[in-house]
C-alpha cells in the first residue's frame, strides 16, 4: 500500500512547471551573458587582476620576512644556487686530487720498477 496522498503529484505539477520555466529563463539569460565579448574581456581583466594581487601578496610576504631578518624564498633560492656552484667546484677539486694521486702512484711505481 502506498502512503502517498493521491493528489501529491497533482499539487506538485504547477510548482514543477514554474521551476522548469525559471530554469529555462535563467539558462537563456546566462547563455546570452556569456556569449558576448564583454564577458570575455571582463574575465580577462579579472584574471589579470588576480595574478597581480597574487604577485603583490608574495612580494609583501617576502618583504615582511626580510624585515624580520628571516630567510625568504628569494634568499633560499640564491643560497641554493651558491651551494650548487660550491659543490661543482669541490667536485672539480676532488677530480684534480684523484688525478694527481694517480700520477703520483704511477710515478712511484715507475721508479720502483726502474730500481
Amino acid at each position: 500500500m502506498s502512503t502517498e496522498h493521491p493528489f501529491t503529484h497533482w499539487a506538485q505539477k504547477p510548482f514543477r512547471d514554474w521551476y522548469e520555466g525559471m530554469e529555462q529563463q535563467a539558462a537563456e539569460a546566462t547563455e546570452h551573458l556569456v556569449s558576448g565579448s564583454a564577458f570575455a574581456e571582463l574575465l580577462g581583466l579579472t584574471a589579470g587582476n588576480f595574478a597581480a594581487l597574487t604577485r603583490i601578496g608574495g612580494e609583501t610576504c617576502d618583504l615582511m620576512l626580510r624585515n624580520m631578518r628571516l630567510a625568504g624564498r628569494a634568499d633560499v633560492t640564491r643560497l641554493g644556487r651558491q651551494l650548487a656552484r660550491t659543490e661543482d667546484k669541490l667536485e672539480r677539486v676532488l677530480q684534480e686530487v684523484e688525478d694527481l694521486r694517480d700520477r703520483f702512484a704511477d710515478g712511484a711505481a715507475g721508479t720502483e720498477a726502474a730500481s
